[in-house]
């Protein structure tokens, strides 16, 4: 039987690993499930962190290479974003007792940024204390795609974004890192996306059932 409580649900991965779709997937099954439950991303998610966001976007396409924001800059206008998310729309739905998915969070700030830009790590773990106080996902599924089933995926986007354009070695080593993060963690589960089919769908709902449904 479900009881309705609170639940912080996260979905990660590269580019094309099929994150957004799976998210989606799963908010039309907990919804069929007459669960209340909202479907986020991020960065973006409110009005603001989408100002945001596609202030990010914009600078990553200036063709100007000495007028793109510093990484740090960068990042921070993320940390923005996700601090008016949480505020705004994660905490106060969470208060209400309902299922968030979020597509991304803090896991792809480490990936991206600290792995993959080398950003100091103590910079973002600073600001997380203050931003996510005791917020943390419940579940975190990390999706793994093969480099084909990713490049086929980013080859059929209509509307390309800044992450869609970066290197396939850039990609190999933010999966990489989302793999180290879910290392040894009990509610995180590592997920091959390559085929991204309706087993796949099952498989993620049936987990969720389990926290849910008890």
């Amino acid at each position: 039987m479900y009881k309705k409580k609170p639940f912080f649900i996260v979905f990660e991965g590269v580019e094309g690993c099929g994150k957004s779709f799976q998210s989606k997937k799963l908010f039309k099954n907990l919804k069929k499930k007459r669960v209340s439950t909202i479907l986020t991303r991020e960065p973006g998610g409110t009005k603001s962190s989408e100002l945001i966001r596609n202030l990010i976007l914009k600078d990553y396409f200036n063709k100007n290479n000495k007028e793109k924001f510093d990484k740090y800059t960068d990042t921070l206008l993320y940390l923005a974003a996700r601090n008016e998310h949480i505020k705004n729309k994660i905490k106060p739905a969470l208060l209400k007792k309902k299922v968030v998915i979020c597509d991304r969070f803090t896991d792809s700030t480490l990936a991206y940024q600290v792995y993959g830009k080398k950003v100091d790590l103590n910079f973002i773990n600073n600001i997380h204390k203050i931003i996510l106080g005791n917020l943390k996902p419940n579940l975190v599924f990390i999706l793994k795609v093969s480099k084909k089933s990713s490049m086929n995926r980013l080859k059929k986007r209509k509307s390309k974004n800044r992450y869609d354009n970066f290197p396939q070695s850039f990609y190999n080593k933010a999966q990489k890192s989302f793999l180290k993060l879910a290392k040894n963690k009990k509610n995180y589960f590592v997920l091959d996306s390559s085929l991204n089919n309706n087993s796949l769908e099952k498989k993620i709902f049936n987990i969720v059932n389990k926290y849910l449904f008890v």
